[in-house]
């Protein structure tokens, strides 16, 4: 197996900002992983919050570059076995993961839902996120991007306000996600106005740590919650049953479409919905959630979307939020 590594800094269309930072770029790893003539593509972010930089990714997986070159690759299972007998923090196996289950399904032939016994017949539409910034722009960015459901950014010093405000200018679904910046109090009292709001569900509103102030949020909110910053891992599923109505999935934060899996079954023996968000990926990460949407209640895969310029082929996502799978094997992903 040949493993081959490229650096992107991958440019914005708009200052994107949540409740604890704003960026105008996301910096990219892209794995590219090569057996018989054929490449798998996986992808991982740097993201401050978790201390991961692109320079970071780079040197990890360097680090474990003659392990992953002798390996016999047969499956991403058999290879992910590797992954968790190396010292890669998950950002890394998460890029190594994609890689190997692209890779998997093109000399196959098949695309991975496929392989996976799932139908591309039905799947969530993917919201389109509006960062925090003026009602001006927030507007804008949404006559700019007309879509049938938005992801509110909020933590602002007044969030209901803010969506009221929203709220005037379109009839689609919004989601509000306050990025662990709100208390029980706030999130219980603001869940009924935004209810009445058309918001379909809050993401994350107390620090990923506050487990008590969830249980009381989640016996008394008016809306359903998702967990995001307190659901990272596969053993954090469990925690969350009681505690939230569903979970939202980042692969780069639980380590790839591997534990993904693993974490999706898990939360439908609990009876929490699922959902998989993504964290400013181009298409080589997006192509790869497309391939779980047939197992999810919610998506939210438009990081390529919020890009200017896509440096990778897959899924096609258009206006009206529909999906073109890729005919090709895998998650389809051809860089650019």
């Amino acid at each position: 197996m040949q493993l081959q590594l490229k650096k992107y800094r991958l440019q914005l269309k708009h200052t994107f900002t949540i409740s604890r930072e704003s960026h105008d770029f996301q910096d990219s790893i892209v794995v590219g992983l090569s057996e018989d003539s054929v490449t798998g593509y996986g992808e991982s972010t740097s993201n401050p919050y978790y201390n991961i930089t692109q320079g970071s990714l780079e040197n990890e997986i360097n680090t474990v570059r003659n392990e992953i070159e002798k390996h016999e690759f047969t499956n991403p299972d058999n290879f992910y076995e590797l992954l968790n007998s190396l010292e890669l923090t998950n950002f890394a196996k998460c890029a190594l993961d994609l890689a190997a289950n692209d890779l998997y399904g093109k000399l196959l032939g098949k695309p991975l839902y496929k392989i996976w016994g799932t139908s591309s017949y039905k799947y969530p539409i993917t919201n389109f996120t509006i960062g925090i910034a003026d009602v001006d722009t927030m507007v804008a960015k949404m006559k700019e991007q007309p879509w049938p459901i938005y992801k509110i950014k909020l933590g602002t010093a007044d969030d209901v306000a803010l969506v009221t405000e929203l709220r005037k200018h379109t009839d689609a679904i919004f989601r509000v996600d306050a990025n662990c910046a709100w208390s029980a109090e706030e999130t219980i009292q603001n869940s009924s106005a935004l209810k009445d709001l058309g918001v379909e569900f809050i993401e994350q509103p107390l620090k990923a740590s506050n487990w008590e102030g969830m249980r009381s949020v989640i016996n008394a909110s008016q809306l359903p919650i998702i967990a995001d910053e307190s659901c990272i891992l596969p053993e954090d599923v469990s925690k969350c049953h009681g505690h939230f109505t569903g979970i939202n999935i980042k692969l780069t934060k639980c380590g790839g479409l591997t534990p993904a899996r693993k974490m999706i079954t898990e939360a439908r023996s609990l009876d929490l919905k699922v959902m998989v968000g993504c964290m400013t990926e181009s298409s080589v990460g997006i192509s790869a959630i497309a391939q779980l949407t047939p197992q999810l209640d919610y998506v939210d895969m438009d990081g390529a979307l919020l890009l200017k310029e896509d440096i990778a082929s897959g899924i096609q996502i258009n206006a009206d939020g529909s999906l073109i799978f890729p005919k090709t094997g895998g998650s389809g992903i051809h860089l650019l």
